[in-house]
């Protein structure tokens, strides 16, 4: 157990968000609920969940029972696809709360800017789908169901498009990244205009892990693999979002913040992108 809560950064609305957090993706309530209860013992504070996961459930119950007070914990979820359009996601969100238990969320993201279903060719939805969908977005900030309001696997493209629409732009922006996947024109991009990056997949579900690239940068350090590579996330500002249900690799995880990898080291693992994706690439989906 650690004594201290992870450190943070501040989004562009003033509101705190730590600088890593527990995404529970593939994970039943149960399991939620375990990892959840284990992940804030080790000092998270930041959850990261979603309507898809099927497990809102199982993390209410957690942030129910674990004792700390609901200001000091982060949580997010996420707007299913079948869920866009605005009043379906004015509904989504009452639906999410009430599985979590809470009267609000501190982040609630659009999962993806699709406006077809994942592996549909042509759209089940209408053009204007994601600017309906956030104009329902920020209803639900205004109504106070949300402290926050962000985007998942939005690219440039579709970031640019926001702005012919966006009355509020996102304080977050969630997609896959990770030294195999180093997007650097969207980081570029993001930074300059406030939009932080929350990776998922940061340790590319383990498929990466051991390259013996990282494992010699590791060996030098004195730190486990994954703890390199998430530092690699951190020092780029972004905030890392590794699962687990392993109540040792969860405390791993953020055992990150007792070192700095050298720039010498970053600049190697820059140098393993090789555009490898485990989910989607949201480049190839209709615009």
């Amino acid at each position: 157990m650690q004594n201290t809560n992870t450190p943070g950064y501040t989004l562009h609305n003033g509101d705190p968000i730590p600088k890593v957090g527990l995404g529970v993706w593939e994970m039943s309530d149960a399991e939620a609920e375990h990892a959840v209860l284990s992940a804030l013992e080790a000092g998270y504070r930041l959850i990261d969940t979603a309507s898809i996961y099927g497990n809102e459930r199982g993390v209410g119950k957690a942030l129910k029972t674990c004792g700390i007070p609901r200001e000091e914990i982060f949580v997010t979820t996420k707007l299913a696809v079948p869920d866009q359009g605005y009043e379906t996601t004015l509904k989504a969100i009452d639906t999410s709360l009430e599985l979590l238990g809470l009267d609000y969320v501190d982040l609630y993201l659009d999962h993806w800017p699709f406006s077809v279903r994942p592996g549909n060719i042509k759209g089940i939805h209408p053009p204007n789908k994601r600017e309906e969908t956030w104009r329902a977005m920020e209803e639900i900030l205004s109504a106070g169901k949300t402290r926050a309001i962000g985007v998942s696997n939005y690219t440039v493209k579709h970031l640019e498009q926001m702005r012919s629409y966006a009355t509020v732009m996102p304080v977050v922006n969630q997609v896959e990244f990770h030294p195999f996947l180093y997007q650097k024109d969207l980081l570029a991009y993001c930074t300059e205009n406030k939009i932080r990056i929350e990776a998922y997949c940061p340790l590319v579900h383990g498929k990466k892990i051991q390259d013996p690239r990282i494992s010699e940068i590791a060996k030098k350090y004195g730190k486990t693999n994954a703890q390199i590579m998430l530092r690699w996330s951190i020092q780029h500002g972004l905030i890392p979002l590794p699962k687990s249900t392993h109540e040792e690799r969860i405390c791993e995880n953020i055992g990150i913040f007792d070192f700095e990898l050298a720039d010498l080291d970053m600049q190697s693992m820059d140098a393993l992108h090789e555009g490898y994706r485990i989910a989607s690439d949201p480049d190839k989906i209709d615009p």
